[in-house]
């Protein structure tokens, strides 16, 4: 049997984490990073980038790298890249891919099985593409698993004899959730969940890259995010949105930071440059409006949960976006309570994955997760009206039943139409699927009964069956995301191609390891050269000006990415280190 791990797949970033030792540990990439970015990208030849390699090229080749795919999940959008077409699952399988290769390479033996977490309020169209994202990547996907409760597992992990609840604030660089968890005892069962998908970190950056080109085209006369040439629009966008990024989480600390991109456009062969600075209290106006549409959802979990904010014992801040002040300001202010400072907001989600895995694996028997459905499912009825099977937040996995009467004269087939929303209007509710339920009792209308039975599983996967009371005629489908899932062959023809690109995996993983040491061992050089230049030097200068010139191709071998080059650089920079080191 091989490995299982836990996997955070992140709008922004991702992890992998396992049980090693009894205790869940995050595992590194190829660059010593737990982070792996959540981007993938091909060079004009064609070979696949995925992780910092494609993210540092995102600047200079943006049409070929793909980022925040997790954002189109669930939908049938295709991503083109070069003469390539790709669905969201593919691209994601590629990062999973990835990470499941870094995890086989750090445990030293086969990774096949993975539990992979969603947001709270992912749909059933998000969480069946999800699975077979993991499918594709080459893995069992033993569970799906909402991101809160994996934080609150991670929470939890030391914490088996204790009896809390737990609101979780998840703002991540996609989607934002709330869930509402108590803890007692190793059990964790969620109370409440609800959330926005289209609310995260990149709507923050989009502020600021608003505000940037604004102010360009205020001093300069030239619209930024209009530029005739698409190819350069893109480039300029893609500069603007990093640059935009680091100004975020610079003023998560600072009150001020200076962008300066210089080059950003030529006009009549003039560079022209931007440079502005940015104040927190600039950014918090920006921003205001996103950080206050969280309210409602906290309001919501607590009113769906019969709860007040004094009945929070513990508030868990998740997401590279809680480090934002403002973010913690309305936390604290809508909940009366500081939120926990020992949890990591960017690790806790994988690592509670991690502990959900060995709870599926059995080396974790004392803890027990109970989830919630996050959705009201029901089925459409006369009039355009929907009627209630499940109410969210309705304990899962479980079973209900509703009964309904034929509304024409001697009716013989219902079209059961399953939909996910919370009007009682069925037309403004999400349709899951439809089917025919033939071989009903032929009757005046009202007397024949059909029963609809709704069967919701751990990973939010529906099966519905829907019968005649009097001949026991049933029909029945498993919902999978209506047109918008990949059928087997489909996936079977995506894992083949995913597969095709294991062995540019494990060429770019070398790669990135040359690099890594290349940079280290640089480093090393420089720290040994300014010793050298200290009053008190032993290294003279004519030694110094040998060691200053090796650094120098040192850092032309990295722009270049020469590896041949970088590991004799290395080797011969090793050895001057360690005859100075005495």
């Amino acid at each position: 049997m091989g490995q299982i791990v836990g996997i955070d797949l992140g709008t922004t970033n991702s992890e992998v984490a396992a049980i090693i030792d009894g205790k869940p540990q995050l595992m590194p990439n190829e660059r010593g990073k737990f982070l792996t970015p959540s981007i993938v990208g091909f060079t004009e030849t064609g070979e696949l980038l995925v992780g910092e390699p494609a993210k540092n090229q995102a600047v200079a080749n943006p049409e070929r790298t793909v980022t925040s795919v997790k954002r189109l999940m669930g939908t049938d959008r295709r991503i083109v890249v070069g003469e390539k077409e790709f669905t969201p699952q593919e691209i994601s399988a590629v990062i999973l891919k990835k990470l499941k290769l870094d995890a086989e390479t750090y445990l030293g033996s086969v990774v096949d099985e993975a539990v992979i977490t969603v947001p709270a309020y992912f749909t059933d169209a998000q969480r069946q593409a999800t699975k077979d994202a993991g499918e594709i990547a080459g893995f069992k996907v033993e569970r799906i698993i909402n991101e809160p409760t994996a934080a609150a597992l991670a929470y939890g992990f030391d914490k088996t004899g204790e009896a809390k609840t737990i609101l979780v604030y998840d703002l991540g660089g996609g989607t934002f959730d709330v869930s509402i968890i108590r803890l007692v005892e190793g059990a964790f069962k969620v109370l409440a969940t609800t959330g926005n998908n289209n609310l995260g970190g990149d709507d923050f950056d989009y502020r600021i890259v608003d505000y940037l080109a604004a102010r360009f085209k205020e001093k300069e006369k030239i619209d930024l995010r209009n530029i005739p040439d698409v190819s350069q629009q893109r480039a300029i966008l893609q500069r603007l949105k990093e640059a935009a990024e680091n100004a975020k989480i610079d003023l998560s600390s600072l009150l001020e930071t200076e962008i300066n991109l210089p080059f950003i456009y030529t006009e009549a062969e003039e560079p022209l440059h931007l440079h502005e600075v940015l104040t927190r209290a600039k950014y918090e106006e920006l921003v205001t409006d996103l950080v206050s549409q969280t309210e409602q959802p906290i309001q919501l979990a607590l009113s769906d949960a019969n709860l007040s904010p004094g009945d929070i014992d513990a508030v868990i801040l998740v997401g590279g976006m809680t480090r934002t002040p403002l973010v913690q300001r309305l936390v604290r202010e809508q909940l009366d309570k500081d939120p926990l400072k020992d949890i990591n907001p960017e690790e806790c989600v994988a690592i509670g994955a991690a502990i959900q895995a060995g709870i599926k694996r059995g080396s974790l028997e004392e803890f027990v997760v109970v989830d919630v459905a996050p959705f009201t499912l029901g089925i459409e009825t006369e009039g355009d009206k929907f009627s209630t099977v499940i109410p969210r937040n309705t304990a899962i996995p479980c079973s209900r039943k509703s009964l309904y009467r034929t509304t024409t004269d001697f009716q013989t087939e219902a079209l059961i139409h399953v939909l996910q929303g919370e009007s009682q209007v069925a037309s403004e509710n999400e349709s899951l699927g439809e089917f025919i339920l033939s071989g009903i009792t032929p009757a005046p209308k009202g007397e024949s009964l059909v029963e609809v039975s709704f069967d919701y599983d751990v990973n939010g996967i529906v099966k519905i069956t829907a019968k005649d009371r009097k001949t026991g005629a049933s029909r029945s489908i498993t919902i999978k995301a209506s047109k918008k899932r990949l059928s087997a062959e489909e996936v079977t023809l995506a894992q083949r191609d995913v597969s095709k690109y294991t062995g540019s995996m494990l060429v770019q993983r070398e790669k990135s390891k040359v690099l890594l040491e290349a940079e280290n061992t640089l480093k090393e050089l420089l720290q040994l050269i300014r010793q050298g230049e200290k009053k008190e030097k032993r290294i003279d200068d004519l030694e110094l000006a040998k060691l200053g010139d090796l650094a120098n191709q040192f850092k032309q071998a990295l722009k270049e990415e020469e590896l041949e080059a970088l590991e004799g650089l290395i080797e011969k920079a090793t050895n001057l280190i360690a005859d100075y080191s005495y």
